[in-house]
């Protein structure tokens, strides 16, 4: 972007007085554009002890396993953005339970969040964004074939907790896949 949402002047690259970061400012009515992380939220979307997952029709990863998830927007709030996505995407209604995962990918710009969600029924169907939408097992998880390491590290806590009879928080910081991953 080089030119001004306010008055469509050029803006330009610049530290604003008082900040400490680069933004983008206008160089005539002197907005400042922020640029922030994008959030993304999902759910683990369950009937029967089984979890649904979609497998991606659109890039990036296209192919993969999924849990239903999206950008979220403007005017809903987060378990209401984890239910359409899944509803979109898998066709699929879900009662949301309690946030699950948090998981800041910093080095994208965006921040995953994942709650935990009953379906009251098996039905389901793939969205525009989703080849196939099946239930899943613990055992039956393709996890060579999952998109995304949040993904994966929220089913792990998942599944985790399950076992253990509590379901907690979780929170991670995933690093660039050639750095080792921080988990809080």
């Amino acid at each position: 972007m080089s030119y001004c949402i306010q008055c469509g002047n050029a803006a330009t690259r610049q530290v604003p007085p008082g900040d400490n970061l680069h933004r983008l400012v206008c160089s005539v009515c002197g907005h400042i554009h922020y640029d922030n992380p994008r959030l993304i939220v999902g759910c683990i979307a369950e009937w029967q002890g089984r979890i649904l997952l979609c497998r991606r029709a659109i890039e990036p990863r296209l192919g993969y396993w999924t849990l239903p998830a999206g950008f979220m927007e403007n005017g809903e709030t987060t378990a209401q953005a984890a239910a359409r996505e899944t509803q979109e995407e898998a066709g699929a209604r879900v009662a949301i339970d309690a946030a699950f995962a948090l998981v800041s990918i910093a080095h994208i710009n965006q921040i995953h969040l994942f709650y935990r969600g009953r379906m009251p029924s098996p039905a389901f169907a793939a969205g525009e964004e989703s080849l196939e939408v099946a239930l899943f097992t613990a055992d039956e998880i393709p996890w060579r074939e999952l998109s995304f390491r949040s993904v994966r590290l929220c089913l792990e806590a998942y599944l985790a907790d399950r076992q253990n009879g509590h379901f907690g928080f979780h929170e991670h910081a995933l690093a660039p896949e050639h750095e080792s991953a921080a988990s809080g």
